[in-house]
C-alpha cells in the first residue's frame, strides 16, 4: 500500500504543481502592481470627435502604465473582428471596442468570452441575443441625443419647417439612436418635417455632398438641417455658403458631438447648436477594466451625461473644451 502511494506520488505532485501555477496566474490578473495589456478597437479617424476618443484612450493607458494594443479598422467591421481575433491570439488581459455598427458581433466575442477575455464596449452597443458577451458599455444617450437636438429647433423654428436630415454610418447606433429620438420629437410638432434625409458617413467631405444636393434639390425651401455629427454639419456649412446663402442665418443647423470646431463655428455664427458628446471615454473605461479583472461586475450601461450648447453661451467656454 506505501510504495503504491509512493508511486502515485510523482503525479500528484504534479497536479498540485499545476493548480499552484494556475492560481498564481490568477492571482497575478488582479495584483495592483501587474502590468495590463489591453486591445482597442477603433472605428478610425473619421471625425475630429473619434480623434479625440483615440487620443483619451492613448494618454490615460500611458499615464497608468497600461500595455494598449492599438488597431484602427478604417471604418470596416471586417477590420475590427480581425483585429479581436489578434487581441485574443496575444491573450490580452481585456478588450476595449468601439463597434462600427450594431450587429454581426456575436460570433467574435462567444471566441472573446471562450477564452476568458472580458470585452468593454465605448461609445456605441451592439445587438447580440446574449448581453453576457460584453462586460459594460460606456456611452452617451444616442436617443437622448436626438432629443435634446430636435428640441431646441423646434423652439427656434416655433415648430415650423422642413428640415434636412445627414445621418451617420447606416446601421450604427448613433446613427440609428439620433434619429429615433429627433422624430420622436418632431411627432410633437406636425408643422415641422423632415423633406430630405441622407448617410454623409460622419465625415465633413461627404456631409459637404449631400448638402449640396439637398439645395439643388430643395433649394430655399429648406430652414434647418440636422447633423448627427458636427463634422457632417461643417461639411453642409461649405455647401450653404458655395450655394450664395448664409450658414446660421438663411439656413439654421444644429448638430450633435460638441467639437471644438464646432465652437468655433458657433461663434462665427454659422453653427447655430451642438449637442455633446463627450469623447473622452479613456478614464473610464479603463477604469472599468480594472475593476472587471479584479472580479468586480459592473452595470451593463455606465451613461455619460451630456449637455446641449449654442451660439449664445459659445464664446464664454471654448476655453474650457478638452476637445
Amino acid at each position: 500500500m506505501l510504495g503504491a502511494t509512493r508511486s502515485l506520488l510523482p503525479g500528484m505532485i504534479g497536479v498540485w504543481l499545476a493548480c499552484i501555477a494556475t492560481f498564481a496566474q490568477d492571482a497575478i490578473k488582479t495584483q495592483p502592481g501587474k502590468t495590463l495589456t489591453v486591445g482597442f478597437s477603433q472605428i478610425g479617424a473619421e471625425s475630429a470627435w473619434r480623434t479625440a476618443e483615440t487620443e483619451s484612450m492613448r494618454s490615460e493607458a500611458a499615464k497608468r502604465g497600461v500595455n494598449l494594443k492599438f488597431s484602427d479598422a478604417q471604418q470596416k467591421q471586417e477590420n475590427q473582428i480581425k483585429a479581436i481575433r489578434a487581441f485574443i491570439a496575444q491573450k490580452v488581459d481585456a478588450i476595449i471596442l468601439a463597434p462600427v455598427v450594431e450587429t454581426g458581433w456575436e460570433p467574435v466575442l462567444r471566441e472573446a468570452r471562450k477564452a476568458g477575455i472580458p470585452v468593454v464596449l465605448v461609445d456605441r452597443g451592439v445587438k447580440v441575443s446574449d448581453e453576457s458577451l460584453y462586460a459594460t458599455l460606456i456611452a452617451s444617450d444616442f436617443v437622448e441625443e436626438g432629443r435634446l437636438a430636435a428640441r431646441w429647433l423646434a423652439e427656434k423654428l416655433s415648430g415650423q419647417g422642413n428640415i434636412v436630415e445627414l445621418q451617420g454610418t447606416p446601421g450604427s447606433a448613433p446613427a440609428l439612436d439620433r434619429k429615433k429620438g429627433f422624430e420622436e420629437v418632431l411627432a410633437e410638432h406636425p408643422g415641422l418635417k423632415i423633406i430630405k434625409s441622407q448617410s454623409g458617413d460622419f465625415t465633413r467631405a461627404k456631409g459637404k455632398e449631400v448638402m449640396e444636393a439637398f439645395l439643388k434639390a430643395e433649394g430655399k425651401n429648406i430652414q434647418a438641417v440636422y447633423a448627427h455629427n458636427d463634422d457632417m454639419a461643417l461639411g453642409a456649412i461649405q455647401a450653404i455658403e458655395a450655394a450664395g446663402l448664409a450658414p446660421g442665418k438663411d439656413i439654421l443647423l444644429v448638430s450633435i458631438d460638441g467639437v471644438r470646431a464646432a465652437f468655433e463655428a458657433m461663434i462665427a455664427g454659422k453653427l447655430n447648436c451642438t449637442v455633446e458628446c463627450n469623447p473622452l471615454l479613456g478614464p473610464p473605461a479603463f477604469d472599468a477594466v480594472e475593476k472587471i479583472v479584479a472580479g468586480q461586475t459592473l452595470p451593463k450601461w455606465i451613461k455619460v451625461t451630456d449637455q446641449v450648447f449654442d451660439q449664445s453661451v459659445a464664446p464664454d467656454v471654448i476655453e474650457s473644451r478638452k476637445y
